[in-house]
């Protein structure tokens, strides 16, 4: 028997043994993980110390991040893990010591802040250190030491003051970087560009077998362990893979170089899942114990604080953050409270079934969360940033057109609340953020899509993959099609990269940043197109 044959057999006997009800009690999904994933039910007190000193190889693998900034406050990340694509990085079962490093310079001669964490092993020898105390909009570097070793530098940065203008804010969104369909060229531009902070918008990683040669990547120079050409179900599965994409090197420059606030997707669990409904018909109490694999092992190796720790299969991933009163973020969670997809997921015709006012993207406290927000913000810009397409998108310009059911045109009911809870808070300055789609495109948000003369409400920026899809081209197939259908969509782009977005009081300005190529190493950078929207006069202009 396998060791994958051996597991199925342990989660489906954990999930008979618990069964739903109790599953989704608090004391249940502790239980129900620790069975399935030989998590010490004891938790972080159960394990022994190691002397960091007994580390004879460099733990600092997999870089550092930092995340989620504050006004005062930053949190840094790193893992210890010397030989990452081995099952718990190389370490034996014992907390380490960790010490930080917090300054004014990257020389560390202006230390602001010093102090230490533990690498428990029960969260894979993670380190999520918060800094407090610290001054608002200001550039700090960090670093970590455990032992005689010494990791990279990151730099990060404290958000302003609540009741700042600051003159300007530029940051990045990024999506989906399928370690198998090519390399993470676009992260070694990123790490180079002048960034207050990177929004990632989801599939940070893929479930799906990466094979010995990387897939698209087609190494020659190295062969990949067989551990990782098998499909993310354990939670050992999930920390290995996190290990292999946190060992890119063009990855690892990006989160050094900026803060990152984090969202996900799908393909950090399973493709198209929909709350507690899988992809494939497996019992729901089995996908449950799989999401909650999934959902700590996100946790553990994102620059994430302690709100977000998951309590079995469930996490608060949706937050707020504000830059003065230049911008609020509310970043949302379209995975875990959305309903199921209509008609069966895909695109399909809208009808009855999608077009029902129950059903829900946010789930109900979500929405409530986002509107509240809204009605409570002093913010020049409100940016949403979250996963799928959420401007109307039809297939083909024909009555007989098609939409996506897992993007926000499967929800539209849903999509109408969120609208008109924006112009109830009056909203008037709306970006909304989004990933998934591996294409950049462009869109003037309508108060009715089906009449282009109608009210356009804000602007929404789609960044395309980092490196899923391959290659991809300037022009897809389906380029004529989308831009004859969609009449407030502005700009279509299928090649691989990110956006930037330069915001001040007055303005706007996105910027597509594309390479040519991801399936070879190497690629430049180019600007592919640039738009402008005006505050108070939303609509995407070429720049």
């Amino acid at each position: 028997m396998t060791q994958g044959q051996q597991h199925d057999r342990e989660l489906r006997a954990a999930a008979r043994h618990f069964g739903r009800r109790r599953f989704l009690t608090a004391t249940g999904a502790a239980a129900a993980l620790a069975f399935a994933t030989q998590l010490p039910a004891a938790g972080t007190a159960a394990a022994a110390e190691l002397d960091a000193r007994r580390l004879t190889e460099d733990p600092f693998t997999l870089g550092v991040a930092s995340g989620d900034p504050l006004p005062g406050s930053v949190l840094l990340w790193t893992r210890l893990a010397p030989r990452p694509f081995e099952p718990g990085g190389g370490l034996p079962a014992r907390r380490v010591t960790v010490h930080w490093e917090l300054a004014r310079d990257e020389r560390f001669s202006r230390t602001v802040r010093r102090g230490a964490a533990t690498a428990h092993p029960e969260f894979s020898h993670t380190v999520h250190a918060e800094v407090e105390h610290l001054e608002p909009g200001r550039e700090f570097f960090y670093r970590f030491r455990a032992g005689d070793w010494t990791s990279p530098v990151g730099r990060t940065r404290t958000a302003p003051a609540p009741g700042d203008r600051p003159a300007g804010l530029t940051l990045a969104a990024v999506s989906c970087q399928a370690y198998h369909d090519g390399y993470f060229t676009a992260y070694r531009h990123l790490a180079d560009e002048d960034l207050d902070v990177v929004l990632h918008l989801g599939d940070y990683l893929y479930e799906y077998a990466v094979n010995a040669t990387g897939g698209a990547r087609a190494y020659t120079d190295r062969t990949l362990p067989a551990v990782f050409n098998r499909e993310t179900i354990t939670l050992e599965d999930y920390r290995l893979r996190y290990g292999l994409y946190k060992s890119d090197p063009d990855l690892r420059a990006a989160h050094a170089a900026h803060p990152f606030v984090v969202t996900w997707d799908d393909h950090e669990t399973e493709n198209n899942y929909a709350g507690g409904t899988p992809e494939n018909g497996v019992p729901p109490e089995e996908f449950l114990l799989r999401r909650a694999a999934a959902y700590r092992a996100y946790w553990e190796h994102q620059p994430l604080r302690r709100p977000q720790l998951p309590e079995g299969p469930d996490m608060r991933l949706y937050r707020r953050l504000r830059f003065g009163r230049l911008a609020q973020f509310d970043i949302l969670d379209t995975r875990q409270y959305r309903s199921d997809q209509a008609y069966g997921d895909g695109w399909q015709v809208p009808g009855p079934a999608s077009e029902d006012p129950a059903r829900t993207m946010t789930g109900a406290a979500q929405e409530r969360w986002l509107l509240d927000g809204w009605r409570a913000s002093g913010a020049r810009w409100n940016l949403l940033p979250q996963q799928v397409v959420f401007s109307e998108r039809r297939d083909r310009p024909t009555a007989d057109f098609k939409v996506s059911m897992d993007s926000w045109d499967g929800y539209p009911a849903s999509r109408q609340r969120v609208l008109a809870g924006a112009a109830a808070a009056g909203v008037e300055n709306l970006m909304v953020l989004t990933g998934d789609v591996h294409v950049g495109y462009g869109f003037d948000i309508k108060a009715d899509f089906r009449d282009p003369s109608s009210r356009t409400l804000g602007t929404e920026i789609v960044a395309t993959s980092i490196a899923s899809g391959k290659d991809g081209a300037d022009r897809p197939a389906n380029y004529d099609r989308l831009m004859q259908a969609n009449g407030h969509l502005k700009f279509f782009n299928g090649r691989r990269g990110y956006v930037t977005v330069a915001l001040t009081e007055d303005s706007a300005r996105a910027d597509f940043r594309t390479v040519p190529y991801v399936t070879s190493p190497g690629a430049p950078v180019t600007t592919a197109a640039s738009f402008v929207t005006e505050a108070g006069n939303q609509g995407l202009r070429p720049a």
